[in-house]
């Protein structure tokens, strides 16, 4: 049983379709649940008060049974807002995929704002033949208002463990105070980041197309040896981790930099044998 401050929620397979056994929302956080004719179940998180406030703490638990699908999205930019004190906000997911599973983990990006203090951590585990396609995105702040890499602390950490072993580990940690944030060597004059990641079962024809399709947003310029970033509004690099596990980064000066990577990937996901559905079209 969750604990009582344990937003849950649990997808099954019931007469061909995925729908949501379990949903419960825990304040801040809500969990919607769009309207969809594709057998994939489309769930979205969202916040009471349009972002997260200083000591906020979520904890989310998540449940893909054997042979459903899920959509887990979120209605719009997150936002953290200024931390008070040393306070921290704190969003923790765990989520287990049975077998044959599938779970798309798309969220609109996360905005630490000025003085803000961040920290999320996501542990997932997948059974046999499960497939995770995972995006945790983030942008510099207030980029419109000229506010850029203002916030305090931005801590994430990604765990993910296939058939009871772990194959990925990812943690990224950025204090602007102790960085220089417009350095070659972190974002230079990027203002977004988009980190997505791939884990599944090699043979699996969804792993296998979902890998295409990555590999496929290649900067074809690459190999030039006279290329160089220069002026360049985005930079995608891809890289197969394991044979189960695909890792693709991104940078953008903005996030229209970055719309048609995701418009591509979306349009893949939204092929029968995978969501069959566009989640995005309804958003933009």
């Amino acid at each position: 049983m969750p604990l009582p401050e344990e937003s849950a929620l649990e997808v099954a397979v019931v007469r061909g379709q995925s729908v949501l056994t379990t949903c419960r929302s825990v304040q801040p956080l809500k969990i919607l649940q769009p309207r969809s004719a594709a057998r994939a179940c489309y769930a979205v998180l969202s916040s009471y008060g349009g972002g997260l406030v200083s000591g906020d703490a979520i904890r989310l638990r998540v449940g893909v049974g054997e042979g459903a699908h899920l959509f887990l999205g979120t209605q719009a930019n997150t936002r953290v807002y200024k931390a008070v004190g040393t306070q921290e906000t704190l969003q923790h997911t765990t989520g287990t995929l049975a077998e044959n599973a599938l779970a798309v983990v798309f969220p609109d990006p996360l905005v630490p704002q000025a003085g803000s203090r961040y920290r999320q951590q996501q542990h997932w585990q997948l059974q046999a033949g499960a497939v995770l396609l995972l995006v945790d995105w983030f942008h510099a702040g207030r980029t419109d208002s000229g506010e850029r890499f203002a916030f305090t602390s931005l801590h994430t950490e990604l765990r993910v463990e296939r058939l009871g072993k772990l194959v990925l580990l990812d943690r990224f940690q950025f204090r602007p105070e102790e960085h220089i944030a417009a350095s070659p060597a972190h974002f230079g004059p990027y203002q977004t980041m988009l980190s997505l990641y791939l884990v599944g079962p090699p043979n699996d024809p969804r792993f296998q197309r979902l890998a295409e399709v990555l590999l496929a947003q290649q900067l074809p310029e690459r190999r030039d040896p006279h290329f160089t970033l220069a002026a360049r509004s985005y930079i995608v690099s891809v890289a197969q981790a394991r044979e189960d596990v695909y890792v693709l980064r991104a940078l953008g000066l903005s996030r229209a930099d970055l719309q048609p990577l995701c418009e591509e990937i979306m349009r893949v996901l939204a092929s029968r044998e995978l969501l069959g559905f566009n989640p995005w079209t309804r958003k933009f």
